[in-house]
């Protein structure tokens, strides 16, 4: 397996006045295409902030962060924008969808980006909400959507562009056990299906499980690393 992407020695310390707080220390890691990986901690572990460091949101202290072999933390922002919008898939906790538009338009918006007309953006998205099992809401906004919906919306919207990375922070933390059962489900299939890397974070240790390999992150490090043919017995 290829590494697509890969930390090393990436610190992370925010500044408060005169204070300096540690949000990550000495982070190594690398990831291979098309695995599905875990960051799991609880709340102020690190994670979120590694993640947002992976998807150049915000930039490193110290260390390096290769993604595809282009050095993230140095790009300036127009290149950064670029470069996600060729690369990279968001899903997020709060679905961040545009309330104005409907399922379908929102779902279309990566592709509007990189200049797609308009016909072949329609036939796109109502194509993929149908695999996400939303073919009777095209027309919907989100307003007229539970939030299992939504995020099915959301996934839709994050893998249309075909990324080949797609990140998710805390995908289930606004659903129940049932609908987070079928969102994981829906975003292991359709990663699998399509040889993409999965980086998912979650304080939840029932979503780590449909991980291939589980980082545990505590106090701004990694913890341990535990691989899908382990994991069963860690988590027990």
């Amino acid at each position: 397996m290829s590494c697509i992407i890969e930390v090393k020695n990436v610190s992370k310390i925010y500044r408060m006045g005169d204070e300096k707080i540690s949000a990550l220390s000495n982070i190594n890691l690398s990831m291979e295409k098309g695995k599905f990986y875990c960051l799991l901690g609880t709340s102020g572990s690190g994670k979120s902030t590694l993640l947002h460091l992976l998807a150049g949101l915000e930039k490193p202290s110290k260390g390096e962060i290769r993604i595809k072999n282009a050095m993230i933390h140095k790009l300036k922002e127009n290149q950064l924008a670029k470069f996600r919008q060729m690369n990279i898939g968001f899903v997020f906790q709060s679905y961040n969808l545009l309330p104005m538009l409907t399922a379908m338009e929102n779902v279309s918006i990566p592709l509007t980006f990189k200049g797609v007309n308009r016909k072949l953006r329609d036939k796109k998205a109502a194509s993929l909400l149908r695999a996400v099992g939303l073919g009777d809401r095209l027309k919907h906004k989100p307003s007229q959507m539970s939030g299992g919906q939504q995020q099915r919306v959301s996934i839709a919207r994050a893998f249309i562009g075909n990324p080949e990375i797609i990140f998710a922070d805390e995908p289930t933390g606004n659903l129940d056990t049932k609908t987070s059962q079928e969102v994981m489900e829906l975003i292991t299939s359709m990663a699998k299906e399509n040889n993409q890397t999965l980086v998912i974070v979650t304080h939840d240790v029932e979503i780590s499980k449909y991980a291939d390999r589980v980082i545990y992150i505590r106090d701004g490090s990694i913890e341990k690393i535990v691989d899908n043919l382990e994991k069963e017995g860690a988590l027990s």
